[in-house]
């Protein structure tokens, strides 16, 4: 889970239940197309509106479906004692990597967030990804906290957000001196994805790979040969920056609506799902919005 491309592919709905098949279908379209792991349950995956039972279905349900692919399983809750039990739930049904998120209505402070993953370091022996999303969480890492946490046994990877164009190499630097050479590094925020790798980044996790894993496993692959250092291959960095850019179309709707109700309303529109597939009373786009995201896949080459 710490390299390479990670999708995350969506936890569809069908009425009020999670859709097994249709999360099967999406995991093994992942997993034929070579990514390096999958991730479940993260925020495309609905991790906060689902209950215990439902996510202990969801990585069961993966693991089946991704046929040795590893998986990783978003473990984040309000209260420790139920992140602790969705930690024994994934180990149970066959999760290879934990990602966790410090989850909360009222906001948290370091020491609570530091608390957080060293008992969840101490519960498991899984490999688990800090997952680093103020949008969401309204919780912000400092680089120190990233340093104390990476400090903690089994912390493998940080999943950080997107840094403004053109900062990724300033951002992966600062993270890089702070934490040890053994806790990976990766780039959330699909649009600076390509930038990223190329500025050293170890792992994509990646929302449209959890859809459209042959275009983005395209991007990692190009951006590994074209990183910085390799002698010869910088016309594959610039290969990999135009094969980002050809999907703008798309980027651009995730920064406007979010990659969550757009991945969605692409999925319903290619009828890799049902409609709705998300959780009430979050919607899918409709009207001029889901006419936008059609014109979007089709500028892209993605709804071909």
């Amino acid at each position: 889970m710490s390299t390479g491309l990670c999708a995350f592919p969506l936890t569809p709905l069908s009425g009020d239940n999670v859709d097994e098949a249709a999360l099967a279908r999406l995991v093994r379209r992942c997993a034929d197309a070579g990514v390096d792991s999958i991730g479940v349950l993260g925020s495309t995956g609905i991790y906060t509106y689902l209950l215990r039972e439902e996510r202990r279905k969801v990585v069961k349900a993966a693991v089946e479906a991704a046929q040795g692919t590893p998986v990783v399983a978003g473990v984040g809750a309000m209260r420790t004692r139920d992140v602790l039990d969705c930690v024994e739930d994934a180990q149970s049904a066959g999760a290879s990597g934990l990602l966790l998120a410090p989850v909360s209505y009222q906001r948290l402070r370091d020491e609570e967030v530091y608390g957080l993953y060293r008992e969840v370091s101490s519960a498991s022996d899984l490999p688990i990804a800090v997952y680093d999303n103020p949008a969401t969480t309204g919780f912000t890492f400092s680089d120190e906290l990233h340093a104390r946490i990476a400090e903690l046994p089994g912390i493998a990877s940080i999943k950080f957000p997107p840094p403004a164009l053109g900062q990724a190499a300033a951002r992966i630097a600062r993270l890089r001196a702070a934490v040890p050479e053994s806790v990976s590094l990766g780039i959330s925020g699909d649009w600076t994805a390509a930038e990223a790798l190329l500025a050293g980044c170890d792992v994509w996790y990646s929302v449209i790979a959890g859809l459209f894993p042959k275009a983005a496993r395209v991007i990692v692959d190009l951006a590994k040969t074209g990183q910085t250092g390799q002698t010869g291959q910088t016309g594959q960095g610039d290969l990999a920056l135009e094969a980002s850019t050809a999907l703008e179309p798309v980027w651009a709707l995730f920064r406007m609506h979010g990659s969550l109700r757009v991945a969605a309303t692409m999925a319903e529109a290619l009828g890799f799902v049902e409609a709705p597939c998300l959780p009430r009373p979050l919607q899918s786009l409709e009207g001029e919005d889901r006419i936008r995201v059609e014109e979007a896949l089709r500028l892209s080459g993605l709804g071909a």
